[in-house]
């Protein structure tokens, strides 16, 4: 696996436990940059 498809996957998840974390998927939305729209994507 290359080191770009790693970067990808390590923000999907980050984003993914930030929402978890905070129990917010708006607030660990803004906090990362993402949409709402990419979160349920992810």
């Amino acid at each position: 696996m290359s080191s770009v498809h790693r970067n990808v996957i390590k923000h999907k998840i980050g984003l993914l436990n930030l929402a978890a974390e905070l129990g917010n998927v708006s607030l660990a939305c803004k906090v990362m940059g993402f949409s709402r729209d990419t979160f349920y994507r992810y």
